[in-house]
């Protein structure tokens, strides 16, 4: 990604999801998805999120596979099936899908999915606008000096950290309430760890360089894995 994005939810039990496996898993449709066990072993700071990030799967198929509840909380030691049972892989008649009718868009406008208050992930620093990747992905680019703070954009949880996402460099991605996410790519230093639960303006990077090696932050914000355009989101400057 010419830039990176993650972000995580405030919810009761160990994580609220919300948005696609960030549908960033479609952003990181150039990154080789790797072999997939039949199960996972959940160790302690984990989310369905996250489990779901690392092996390219969208985490509601996981969430069904298992029988997880809608606030997808899942406990230590708990084994996570990364495969459709049988009876789920048996394809429905054709009578029986054409009357399936498709699922309504989450909407910004819709009251169940409100929006957080969004605050700006970075102090100063130059916007160059939007970008819109090739895998679908649409984010921010600012550019920045070398190790200037990264801020939480809303309240929310920390349910990816890392580099496995090619494109996006050191990457957080942070949950939010009703469905939403926030990434934030390209970091030099990471301050967070998955599972932790962050404030509105808590410092939770610092800023890196980003594929050209101008120092930047790449920032995404989805609602249910679908990218929508930061700046029609976040507060003027």
């Amino acid at each position: 990604m010419e830039g990176g994005a993650r972000v995580a939810a405030a919810v009761p039990g160990r994580f609220l999801i919300v948005v696609t496996a960030l549908a960033l898993m479609a952003c990181a449709g150039a990154a080789k998805k790797p072999a997939i066990p039949d199960h996972h072993v959940v160790r302690a700071g984990e989310t369905l999120y996250s489990i779901s990030m690392r092996y390219r799967l969208d985490y509601h198929d996981v969430a069904r596979w298992n029988g997880i509840a809608a606030d997808y909380r899942i406990d230590a030691g708990q084994r996570i099936r990364l495969n459709p049972p049988p009876r789920a892989r048996a394809r429905p008649a054709p009578a029986v899908a054409a009357a399936r009718a498709p699922s309504p868009r989450a909407s910004p406008d819709d009251p169940a999915h409100r929006p957080p208050h969004w605050r700006w992930p970075v102090q100063g620093g130059r916007v160059i606008g939007t970008i819109t990747q090739p895998s679908g992905g649409l984010g921010l680019r600012i550019d920045g000096e070398l190790n200037q703070p990264v801020f939480a954009a809303a309240d929310g949880r920390i349910v990816y950290t890392g580099s496995g996402l090619r494109g996006y460099g050191q990457l957080i991605i942070i949950t939010h309430e009703r469905g939403w996410l926030s990434a934030y790519g390209h970091n030099a230093l990471v301050h967070v760890q998955e599972g932790e639960t962050v404030r509105a303006g808590q410092a939770i990077a610092s800023m890196g360089p980003g594929p050209d090696q101008q120092t930047m932050l790449y920032f995404e914000i989805r609602l249910d894995g679908r990218p929508l355009d930061p700046l029609k989101q976040l507060p003027p400057r």
